[in-house]
């Protein structure tokens, strides 16, 4: 049977998760189907065509799939499941609302932040705060995962998979989009930035996040934080990296005043290169850190900045 990918997007572009998820489901092999419900969402759709790896996508046109609602969405994959052996999203703030409704109605046991794919029944997932690995095998008809961007590389855009249109599934009726006030920034969008420039508790204020801002400006870097500072006040809780935040593995990673908590260490720790900037040389950041400078970040991070341009 088959292999069904649901397509995290804004009714304008893919967003690039999907594409990590694509690339996991080729790992358990078999057709992929890229299931794209929206609204006015032909450019999307056109893009999940081009993805290597997918055999078909499938396109679902209706205003109760505009917003993503997980009440809807999740009924319209309930009503496409029984064709297919696995159902697959990222595990992302859209697929952690909708997939677990889609487990609970098929009566399965989801399976969280897939890592790795040891065969089609048997995936790798992280417990304990990223210090443990667990080997799931799943007996369940249908597998429900959520499979971990950062565990898997994104597919290339390099298919031409046909296009079929499926019928919406019956609207929920109980649950309305309302609103949404988004972050708006130039800045690359945190959880796919190649670079990223985070702050902790050692920025002291809010406002010294400024430093951090010039410095991402010169390298073209998102900015993150850890819980404590966003705990703090100093930034607001998107900026958040780490275990209750989110999850990135980008090729840099600079850890600003941040001690390395272990929270924080399991956002982060799949960086391809970190580097760590804290005035305590025994801080346990310096333990995952590729490089790092024992130093006052109020005169580091300025001369960093400076040099650099």
């Amino acid at each position: 049977m088959p292999i069904l990918v649901i397509a995290e997007h804004d009714n304008a572009t893919l967003k690039r998760a999907t594409l990590n998820a694509v690339t996991a489901a080729t790992q358990i092999g078999g057709d992929i189907h890229l299931l794209v419900a929206g609204h006015d969402a032909s450019a999307v759709v056109a893009e999940a065509s081009k993805v290597s790896g997918v055999s078909k996508v499938l396109t679902v046109e209706a205003p109760a799939y505009a917003h993503a609602l997980p009440e809807n969405l999740a009924a319209l994959v309930i009503s496409l499941a029984r064709d297919y052996s696995h159902l697959i999203a990222a595990a992302t703030a859209v697929g952690k609302t909708f997939m677990p409704r889609v487990a609970a109605l098929l009566d399965c046991a989801q399976i969280s932040e897939v890592i790795a794919i040891k065969g089609p029944d048997t995936f790798v997932r992280p417990i304990y705060a990223g210090n443990a690995l667990a080997t799931v095998k799943s007996a369940d008809p249908v597998k429900v995962l959520t499979v971990r961007a950062t565990g898997f590389d994104a597919a290339p855009l390099q298919g031409a998979a046909p296009i079929e249109t499926v019928p919406a599934a019956e609207e929920f009726g109980r649950a309305r989009f309302v609103g949404q006030e988004l972050t708006k920034s130039s800045r690359p969008e945190l959880a796919a930035a190649n670079i990223v420039v985070s702050g902790g508790r050692g920025m002291q204020n809010g406002d010294n996040f400024k430093l951090l801002d010039a410095l991402a400006d010169r390298l073209g870097a998102a900015v993150g934080a850890s819980r404590a500072a966003v705990d703090a006040g100093f930034v607001p809780n998107d900026y958040q990296v780490g275990q209750t935040g989110k999850i990135v593995a980008p090729q840099l990673y600079i850890a600003v005043g941040i001690s390395g908590a272990i929270q924080h260490l399991a956002g982060m720790k799949d960086s391809k290169v970190i580097v760590a900037i804290n005035k305590d040389g025994e801080a346990p950041i310096f333990q995952v850190a590729d490089y790092g400078l024992a130093a006052d970040l109020f005169q580091a991070v300025p001369a960093l900045t400076e040099a650099l341009g």
